[in-house]
């Protein structure tokens, strides 16, 4: 987990900026199939995509998120292991961006306005859950906290460094 604000704005970099790659990658390619404009519009919807999805993880789905993991799912034996926290927030996560960037998608598409908003909205949001949270259970959120703990590490490293000189 991260501890202050720098590490906090590198993990959700890295994991936003995966998860709403391949994301983007994933509903483009349902939408058109596989063209010759494929790469650019997965390129021209990331930007937008990638601004929307940290502005939610770190001023809503995060917040949330937390919150409820740790009032009412997190126990004392959870606590214990620092995975298992990992991974509670983690679905809860996925579980909140998903259903926020599916309607997200789903208006930047133009589909809000059909009468079959609900049914879009439901075949979308599950289409979209079958995906992300494999993905970042088993790649994304492992690679954000390898980078993590090297941080982390590097970090313990120059200040028991700093330590060490100042006894001297």
């Amino acid at each position: 987990m991260p501890r202050n604000l720098k590490e906090e704005v590198v993990f959700t970099a890295i994991m936003a900026g995966l998860m709403v790659f391949v994301m983007t990658a994933y509903n483009v390619t349902l939408a058109q199939g596989f063209s010759s404009g494929l790469v650019m519009a997965i390129l021209s919807g990331y930007p937008l995509g990638l601004f929307v999805a940290i502005l939610l993880d770190l001023l809503v789905v995060g917040p949330i998120a937390k919150r409820l993991a740790f009032k009412y799912i997190i126990n004392d034996y959870m606590r214990k292991k620092v995975v298992l926290i990992g991974i509670t927030i983690s679905v809860l996560m996925v579980l909140g961006m998903v259903t926020c960037m599916s309607f997200f998608g789903i208006a930047v598409e133009g589909e809000l306005a059909g009468g079959h908003v609900l049914a879009t909205y439901g075949h979308t949001w599950i289409f979209n859950l079958i995906v992300a949270l494999p993905l970042q259970l088993l790649i994304v959120g492992p690679i954000a906290r390898a980078v993590l703990g090297k941080m982390q590490q590097a970090t313990a490293n120059t200040e028991s460094a700093a330590t060490v000189e100042e006894e001297d």
